[in-house]
């Protein structure tokens, strides 16, 4: 599995938010980590669409978590992102190739598929979270 870049984005910015535990700014998690603040400002509107996070306008508005960090799932961010994940295509759909009737190896992605899914829905985002000790270790990447 390889996941989108909005999808690397989308994690950060909710581990940063984890890491807070208070509202901050689009522009903070951008500075952090080097990403456009457009990239950030794009993510944030889906995280909050997706009831991720909670988008607060004016002054003292900003962004935060909607709910504890132990209470997001990595594995439905990722999926809410990323959509239906296959190997390959035949894992997901019928008809796809000649050998599909007596091919095994369908069934064995399927397998890999459903593994990597229950794994990824076993962490929460507390169970990623860096301290903020660690993130005010790093320079922001320019």
């Amino acid at each position: 599995m390889r996941l989108a870049l909005q999808t690397d984005y989308a994690l950060r910015t909710l581990m940063f938010l984890a890491t807070r535990g208070e509202r901050c700014t689009i522009d903070a998690v951008a500075e952090l980590f080097g990403i456009s603040r457009a990239h950030v400002a794009k993510v944030v509107n889906q995280l909050s669409r997706l009831g991720f996070i909670r988008s607060v306008r004016g002054i003292g508005g900003g962004i935060e978590l909607s709910r504890p960090a132990d209470q997001i799932v990595i594995g439905e961010v990722v999926v809410a992102f990323e959509g239906p994940m296959h190997l390959l295509d035949c894992v997901g759909m019928d008809e796809v190739c000649i050998v599909e009737k007596f091919c095994k190896l369908k069934n064995v992605l399927a397998q890999a598929e459903r593994v990597q899914i229950e794994y990824l829905n076993s962490v929460t985002l507390a169970d990623v979270v860096p301290t903020k000790r660690q993130l005010a270790g790093i320079t922001p990447s320019s």
